[in-house]
């Protein structure tokens, strides 16, 4: 593979540390060259958090040009469809939590809040695949993260990295009950 592309974007407190983690260990148990980098900002009161990922043996810098990348995942369904129009390439795949954290402009009423359907109709303008993932049944919320983990193993979104890469990486992260826990959520999503 020449190059690959991943876009992660959610709310401080979602888990999109381990989430990076874990899809950039799956990826490195795989053999593959990659790279990342994590933007924090205001994390820890709510902010944005952004991740990129890049595989291949064309990457010489973890940094992603604007609609160059091949998977967006959205732990949030507004920050979807913000990585949605800045980060996507045109045929590529979004991932995305059906949950929202409505910001600041959607509580004042500035912005409207955005739907499942804003994202399906800007996934089909831009030719792209758009994978909701339900939460609804997970007993942790904190575990969300392992469903998008789960969701891009199911159906293959990591060219040439397999459930069992995902799970080394989680086994290098986790230990005991947390480990046992978060390789329960995966399993039921990557199936």
């Amino acid at each position: 593979m020449n190059e690959y592309n991943i876009y992660i974007t959610g709310v401080g407190g979602q888990g999109i540390g381990l989430l990076s983690q874990t899809l950039l260990r799956g990826a490195d148990h795989a053999g593959l060259k990659v790279m990342a980098v994590d933007t924090h900002g205001l994390a820890q009161r709510g902010g944005v958090v952004v991740s990129r990922i890049r595989c291949g043996s064309s990457v010489f810098s973890p940094l992603t040009l604007s609609h160059h990348c091949d998977l967006v995942l959205g732990m949030e369904i507004h920050e979807a469809l913000r990585g949605l129009r800045t980060a996507l390439k045109k045929g590529g795949t979004l991932v995305y939590l059906d949950l929202a954290w409505q910001p600041l402009s959607v509580r004042l009423g500035q912005c409207p809040e955005v739907t499942a359907r804003d994202l399906s109709l800007a996934c089909n303008q831009s030719d792209a695949r758009c994978l909701e993932v339900e939460t609804s049944g997970l007993l942790d919320a904190r575990m969300q993260n392992m469903a998008i983990v789960g969701t891009v193993a199911k159906h293959d979104l990591i060219p040439g990295v397999s459930k069992g890469d995902y799970t080394k990486a989680m086994e290098d992260l986790l230990t005991g009950d947390i480990l046992a826990r978060n390789l329960d959520v995966f399993n039921r999503y990557a199936r």
